[in-house]
């Protein structure tokens, strides 16, 4: 993987390069804002730039990038109760969509990678309402 794109467009200005991170986040930031998806699954290194306050935005993201195409694998946390055939096939779109039409190439791949599922959290202050005593 390159860090840069090599002549990925020349025009009569000079040349247009898109770093492969450009591209990590818009596909990590189209993967999210499908409904289902919890979040985006990253590795160690990740979790501890996040616990170093520093949020990012490529979290669970890979892309292979060359001068025409791309390919992308997303790793993300649905949520229970979602149809994961369905919210995977609606990353896909939204991905190839997001990435073709603000870069330019073609993307030939999404692969989508659940690495787990996460559960609607309940509200304790609902959940331990003050019981009424038994005695007076």
């Amino acid at each position: 993987m390159s860090s840069i794109v090599p002549d990925y467009e020349k025009t009569e200005m000079g040349n247009i390069q898109i770093a492969p991170e450009v591209i990590e986040v818009i596909a990590g930031l189209a993967a999210v804002e499908v409904q289902g998806v919890a979040g985006m699954s990253g590795g160690f290194a990740s979790g501890v730039v996040e616990l170093l306050g520093r949020k990012n935005l490529a979290k669970g993201v890979k892309v292979e990038v060359g001068q025409k195409e791309a390919a992308v694998d997303v790793s993300i946390i649905i949520e229970y109760g979602y149809k994961i055939p369905e919210v995977a096939g609606q990353i896909q779109n939204n991905v190839k969509r997001a990435i073709e039409s603000m870069t330019g190439l073609d993307v030939v791949e999404v692969n989508v990678h659940i690495h787990d599922v996460q559960f609607k959290s309940v509200d304790k202050s609902s959940e331990e309402e003050p019981s009424q005593s038994r005695v007076k």
